[in-house]
């Protein structure tokens, strides 16, 4: 029998608020842990991405702060509760998602990462929080600085141990975990137990309860695993054709480089692309991120640092243009999709110098995967990315915000003077400058037909103050996918080429 979230112990202020955003029902991952962390013990959690780690551990931290709200007035209005996450993206996200749980409960909180200015951060501080959410490195930062005192914490969290020990963090979690009270409860998460993380827990975590779900060593049974063995000159075609089928698509690159130029290419070639790496500045990467949440780009090209840091629903597709070096690298790469029990499409290309590396790299993940020869003509193509492609000259420009706060680039692609947003006509099917979902597994290919020379839907509101889309001419050009029907479950698809000249970013 399913628990509810009351079952679990969750107090009805904060089960309510869960329940008005549509989640009712606790992932594996949140049973398991809940009744232990709300009890205030000790957790040590391993799941995979996806599997909704993120209210694990944010609920019992609500939960603990709301029983003792008078707790801040005795500390001075110290920190009470520290959140740590591996990635700024990943921080943020924790940050969305705590801020309604917190709003309910009468809590302040403050994010603190690099790539900003400390300002906002220490007069956060300086005015008294009760949840500070990190990466590790600018915290320790405003400690050296005496803008931070970690010695009131009265609940500590690790997310994603495992990422935070491939970026070399351990060291800098140790000290901070060091300046946090010893009698307080810790919850630590991570999908595996190598590369320190197990020293971490053994030293810091105090008779932890254990539990395991959806653990990232198994295979990901909602997802659809594919090969496409292609040639090296195939690469950018089959990546459009894939990218301009509806939906979001996630497309990683082994390199910022190779995102960077990618992502160029596919802006050129018609798909409107935003890139995500370590090389873009924050606000940068926080418009591109805008720009892929809100549906005006189709298409995201990133490292792993995304794999890891960023949540995203409803991502139809994830490519793996450059496959990765390790199984964990793809498995994490791969829970961009099927997030929450959801179903998903992975796809990885391979070429010919590839082929070795990729049947070990699925072997490794424990994933039978179905390999197809292609280029950017097969049909294997219209059945992974099902529907109609849609491609627009020039892409996407994602611009910085004017004075006036607006955006450049609306609508799913950039369009002529006064338009970027698209409406599609016949069969009843629309789609807004600003949403991402297309109907909510509304029928593709043969129900839905564009009016005539692609025109563009006339005054359709624009986010960026109300301005009215011009009725001008539509550059989309449309080619025919297969008449399947489209659903939140997302696809993974993996490239593979027959020639020489494939080379890994």
């Amino acid at each position: 029998m399913t628990s509810s979230f009351a079952d679990l112990g969750v107090p009805s202020s904060l089960s309510d608020v869960l329940a008005a955003r549509g989640i009712t029902v606790p992932t594996p991952i949140q049973a398991a842990t809940l009744p232990d962390s709300l009890a205030g013990r000790d957790v040590l959690g391993r799941g995979r991405t996806g599997s909704g780690k993120t209210y694990a551990f944010l609920l019992p931290v609500v939960a603990r702060l709301l029983a003792d709200p008078s707790a801040a007035r005795r500390r001075g209005r110290l920190p009470r509760a520290l959140i740590l996450a591996p990635t700024r993206e990943l921080a943020g996200q924790i940050a969305s998602s705590l801020e309604p749980l917190a709003a309910q409960a009468g809590l302040t909180h403050v994010t603190i990462f690099g790539g900003v200015g400390q300002n906002p951060q220490v007069r956060a501080l300086q005015a008294g929080v009760d949840v500070v959410v990190a990466c590790p490195g600018r915290l320790e930062d405003l400690i050296g600085q005496g803008h931070a005192d970690l010695s009131g914490i009265e609940v500590t969290v690790l997310d994603e141990a495992d990422h935070m020990a491939d970026l070399g963090f351990l060291p800098v979690v140790k000290r901070l975990l060091d300046r946090t009270p010893r009698r307080g409860q810790r919850m630590l998460f991570s999908a595996t137990l190598d590369s320190g993380v197990d020293v971490i827990a053994r030293r810091y975590l105090q008779d932890p309860v254990t539990h395991h779900a959806d653990s990232a060593q198994s295979p990901v049974e909602a997802m659809e695993h594919h090969v496409l063995h292609i040639d090296a000159g195939q690469r950018l075609a089959v990546l459009t054709d894939l990218g301009s089928a509806p939906g979001r698509t996630v497309v990683f690159t082994r390199t910022k480089h190779g995102a960077k130029k990618l992502a160029k290419q596919l802006n050129g070639a018609g798909v409107p692309t935003v890139e995500l790496h370590g090389n873009l500045a924050q606000n940068a990467r926080t418009r591109n991120l805008d720009a892929f949440h809100s549906g005006r780009a189709s298409t995201l090209v990133a490292t792993d640092i995304a794999a890891r840091g960023i949540h995203v629903d409803d991502v139809s597709l994830v490519v793996h243009a450059d496959p990765p070096v390790e199984h964990k690298a793809y498995l994490h790469r791969s829970g961009r999709t099927a997030r929450a029990g959801a179903g998903g499409t992975v796809v990885t290309l391979m070429t010919d110098e590839q082929v070795r590396d990729v049947r070990s790299l699925t072997k490794a993940a424990g994933i039978k995967p179905t390999t197809t020869r292609a280029d950017a003509a097969h049909p294997i193509l219209s059945e992974l990315a099902p529907g109609e492609r849609v491609l627009v000259p020039g892409g996407l420009t994602v611009e910085a915000p004017d004075q006036g706060g607006g955006r450049q680039g609306q609508g799913r692609a950039k369009g002529t003077a006064g338009g970027g947003g698209q409406q599609r006509r016949g069969g009843g099917q629309q789609r807004q400058g600003g949403g991402s979902k297309r109907g909510g597994g509304q029928q593709r290919g043969g129900g839905s037909q564009r009016q005539g020379g692609g025109q563009r839907g006339g005054g359709q509101q624009g986010r960026n103050g109300g301005g009215q889309r011009g009725a001008g001419q539509g550059q989309g050009r449309r080619r025919q996918g297969a008449g399947r029907q489209q659903t939140s479950g997302g696809s993974i698809v993996a490239f593979s080429t027959s020639s020489g000249g494939g080379r890994r970013r």
